[in-house]
């Protein structure tokens, strides 16, 4: 852009004008503030006529400052590039979902009836991700890369499979290493706070990782709709807009935490649903909603591999930071140093949330996402739904990783290079 400006001034001898953000894109933002403002008036004042009230007023706070947090991390990448950018929008995506979770956690130190409901957001948020959110992705950028194939300017193989950039090998590699050390939390029937430290320096490895790591696709992909808007902004203002977005957001979200948690759980009661479905499927849907439409219109523009780049990153911070984090905030409640404890359920929740990742990893690990691996992905994961006994979570679990098994013998000469990616020193990884 800053050279574009400079030709003009060149050939008409008169400044550019500064871009200006529309009138409609501040509407947006206002009318996000709207839908808002009625979960913090209730907040201030304590007003809470029941718990389904409750329920949609805080639910749509939560939903309304999460797409005000996607915006604006989405056009942070104008002064963030290459892979460090996705993985800082990956992890402001998914902060409602923590706030959410790490307050179950926090609660759970307290009163112990809280503890499945920790886990339960943290494994369907975990596995809506992989089994709806990867397959969306691609199914789309798939469908886009038609227009493109009819123009000649891709082969006729876009239309069947996504490739990923080299660069997504790291993030491929950190969570198959992660969906390994998955598998010792259903071994050990808790979440041990010194795993929790273990999972959480995994993800200060897995930053450092990204910032270092060159991204072989365009950096230079125009940023369209609202993030384009607040993207043509000048520099300065758009670096204060964006950090007001990322403030007023983030504090409506931690106003909102507590009451939408409570709400889910109590509305469960009130409503005759099982509190454990909705939480553990009900504020996924709410809190990932944003992060799904900012991976869509990544796809929509033809920036497939950004878009399931972004949804990788997102797995990569659930399994370390989330997951890690969720001890640490059961202790910080008055819960023992021992860690988060799992009944039988959430053993089983997390063996099915493993082996689903290692499907998934394997399913992506020679950097080709085909279209009939993300219709298995949708099928694998709407069958849970009806299987809802322990026998059947346990049979689906040995079914994912007997799929992965072979998908990773069909894909064998990618193994090591990806479990080894996470290891190499930036300069050999990029060179390779």
């Amino acid at each position: 852009m800053t050279d574009t400006i400079a030709v003009q001034r060149a050939d008409t001898g008169a400044p550019a004008p500064a871009p200006r953000m529309g009138a409609s894109a501040w509407a947006r933002i206002a009318i996000c503030f709207a839908i808002a403002l009625p979960a913090v008036v209730f907040r201030v004042t304590g007003f809470a006529p029941n718990p389904v009230v409750d329920l949609l007023v805080f639910g749509a706070a939560v939903v309304a400052a999460s797409f005000l947090l996607a915006w604006a991390a989405e056009a942070a990448q104008k002064d963030i590039a290459g892979a460090l950018a996705i993985a800082i929008l990956a992890l402001i995506a998914v902060l409602p979902e923590y706030a959410v979770d790490l307050y179950y956690a926090f609660r759970s130190g307290s009163d112990p009836a809280y503890e499945q409901f920790a886990a339960a957001n943290m494994t369907g948020s975990n596995r809506l991700l992989l089994g709806f959110g990867w397959p969306l992705v691609v199914v789309i950028s798939l469908l886009v890369a038609r227009r493109f194939v009819r123009a000649g300017t891709l082969p006729s193989s876009a239309t069947r499979v996504l490739e990923l950039s080299r660069s997504a090998r790291v993030d491929v590699g950190f969570l198959a290493l992660l969906a390994l050390l998955a598998f010792l939390i259903p071994a050990m029937g808790s979440i041990p706070l010194w795993f929790g430290f273990v999972l959480l320096a995994a993800f200060v490895l897995y930053l450092w990782r990204a910032s270092a790591t060159g991204d072989d696709d365009d950096d230079d992909e125009e940023l369209v709709g609202m993030a384009g808007n607040l993207a043509s902004m000048p520099q300065r203002q758009r670096r204060w807009t964006i950090l007001a977005l990322f403030v007023v957001a983030a504090a409506v979200i931690l106003a909102s935490a507590e009451p939408f948690a409570d709400a889910l759980v109590q509305s469960g009661s009130a409503l005759g649903i099982d509190s454990y479905f909705l939480v553990q499927w009900l504020a996924p849907l709410a809190t990932e909603a944003p992060e799904f439409i900012v991976a869509a219109l990544f796809a929509l523009r033809g920036m497939g591999g950004a878009a399931i780049g972004t949804l990788i990153a997102s797995k990569v911070n659930q399994w370390s930071l989330l997951v890690g984090s969720l001890p640490i905030a059961h202790v910080l409640g008055g819960g023992t140093t021992g860690g988060l404890p799992l009944d039988g359920r959430q053993v089983e929740e997390f063996m099915l949330t493993a082996s689903q990742t290692v499907l998934g990893v394997a399913i992506i690990i020679a950097l080709r996402f085909h279209r009939w691996s993300a219709i298995a992905l949708v099928a694998l994961f709407a069958v849970q739904f009806v299987v809802t006994d322990t026998s059947g979570r346990w049979i689906l679990s040995v079914v994912h990783l007997v799929v992965a098994v072979v998908v990773l013998w069909i894909n064998r000469r990618d193994i090591v290079p990806t479990l080894a990616a996470p290891f190499r020193r930036p300069s050999r990884a990029a060179a390779e």
